[in-house]
């Protein structure tokens, strides 16, 4: 019994198969947490998707893939010399790195002589990159290294706004010709297909290698569910002491134990990336629960999300069900809504 990922096979391995159709020079991302279904299963899933590359989030993820996937490993964070042992040297030949400055090209060359790169164009996100200037003095520098194999240059959209990210895309475009790139592979995220088409449409002889991960993985979230199963269950009196911090019932109803605690990711949040006045009246609204000691967990029962009846131990959950409500069996399962990314699975079956 745990915390389950259940997959629709048929309609997870369609939706991948359409998205790959749809995105010319396909590059999967397979990193982190492989967006909950591991990252050995993504890697596999890339191989049987035919794409040549796929992308990892860090070195320290290159060795769990190369076993697994026969292709070109991009890493997408920068090389740094702190890391320069992350990567196993059997798979060294097949990864590609990501160059951001001038630094990280001189230490990157004082370790391997003939390295595959990327060079990084800074965008509106701010993260990672070269200038324009320093994108063009980086060219001319590793055309000076005939060994290094320059596999072209890499932008890092924010995620989409309102006005779609081919504004900026374009004007990155034109600072890569600029650099004396404009015959070579492009490295794209946050992309729309029919923003990729336009770019294509004006710059015909550039590749653009589309970084894909959450649409590709997580595109169909009907395919996916997430269950838990009903571990205890426990009636309660008000004013009955329960739980590790010795909590009161307020009121009449049932204690209900279900798998899934903070091993899991449950009960962990991440910074809400929402900054409308809704989302803010959510957050101060949360806010006001949990100081009244309530807190909506993500488990789904008779058809309403339940409270947390105090914080999620590590394996597993306690919840509070009011008098009245339509209580599961011992072995029953539950509805969970999850942030996939976030979130590690017990198990993952898919059909």
């Amino acid at each position: 019994m745990g915390l389950v990922l259940h997959v629709d096979g048929e309609r997870w391995r369609a939706h991948l198969r359409a998205t790959a159709e749809a995105r010319d020079g396909l590059v999967p991302v397979v990193k982190g947490n492989g967006y909950g279904f591991g990252l050995a299963r993504l890697a596999r899933k890339s191989a049987w998707l035919g794409t040549d590359t796929v992308a990892v989030g860090t070195p320290f993820e290159v060795d769990d893939v190369a076993t697994r996937f026969t292709g070109d490993i991009l890493v997408l964070t920068p090389w740094r010399a702190f890391d320069a042992d992350a990567v196993d040297l059997a798979h060294a030949s097949r990864v590609i790195h990501t160059i951001s400055g001038r630094d990280e090209l001189d230490g990157l060359l004082a370790v391997n002589p003939n390295p595959r790169i990327v060079l990084e164009r800074m965008t509106s996100m701010k993260r990672h990159g070269f200038t324009a200037r320093g994108l063009r003095v980086a060219v001319d520098e590793v055309r000076a290294h005939p060994a290094i194999r320059l596999e072209g240059a890499s932008f890092h959209l924010p995620l989409a706004p309102r006005a779609g990210n081919l504004a900026e895309a374009e004007a990155l475009m034109t600072d890569v010709v600029a650099a004396g790139l404009g015959n070579g592979q492009v490295w794209v995220s946050h992309l729309g297909v029919s923003d990729v088409s336009a770019l294509s449409t004006r710059y015909p002889d550039v590749r653009l290698r589309q970084r894909i991960g959450t649409e590709l993985w997580l595109g169909d979230r009907d395919a996916l569910t997430v269950r838990a199963h009903v571990l205890d269950r426990h009636p309660v009196e008000r004013g009955e002491v329960f739980g590790y911090r010795g909590r009161t019932a307020s009121r009449e109803g049932t204690i209900l134990v279900v798998s899934g605690g903070t091993s899991h990711g449950i009960g962990l949040e991440a910074p809400t990336g929402d900054a409308s006045v809704r989302a803010r009246a959510s957050a101060l609204a949360r806010g006001g629960l949990d100081a009244a000691g309530l807190a909506r967990s993500p488990f789904t029962i008779d058809g309403k999300p339940r409270y947390f009846a105090e914080p999620p131990h590590m394996q597993a959950s306690m919840l509070f069900l009011p008098s009245g409500v339509a209580v599961p069996e011992i072995g029953e399962v539950v509805d969970v809504r999850v942030r996939h990314t976030a979130t590690t699975f017990d198990r993952v079956e898919i059909s």
